[in-house]
């Protein structure tokens, strides 16, 4: 069965780094699209990145663009998000997800705080 499990969150101040992992089983991991996802407190939940199958095009939030970077390594079945120049307003719950044969799959999520 697909597994999605992140891991890398936690408590960074403003202006900080942290590095989110997503490491996936269950389905061929290459041939598929990967996604990051984010809920803020009261807020919907937000497509943050996508990247394609050899990660050779990837897609940010407007909100994330420049500050966030998406890849992958294929032969460790993870994606990755490197998350430079944090702001409070990016404290969420992180999520990755993968669409496969018809359906979306999700991680238990990883909790990131941006707060000084």
């Amino acid at each position: 069965q697909v597994q999605l499990a992140e891991s890398g969150g936690g408590l960074v101040q403003p202006g900080g780094s942290l590095r989110l992992s997503c490491a996936a089983s269950g389905f061929t991991f290459g041939l598929y699209p990967m996604n990051w996802y984010r809920q803020g407190p009261g807020k919907e939940r937000e497509l943050v990145a996508s990247i394609s199958t050899r990660g050779s095009g990837t897609h940010y939030a407007d909100s994330v663009k420049g500050r966030f970077t998406i890849s992958r390594d294929n032969a460790k079945n993870t994606v990755y998000l490197q998350m430079d120049s944090l702001k409070p307003v990016d404290t969420a719950v992180y999520v990755c997800s993968v669409h496969f044969r018809s359906n979306d799959f999700w991680g238990q999520g990883t909790q990131v705080t941006v707060s000084s």
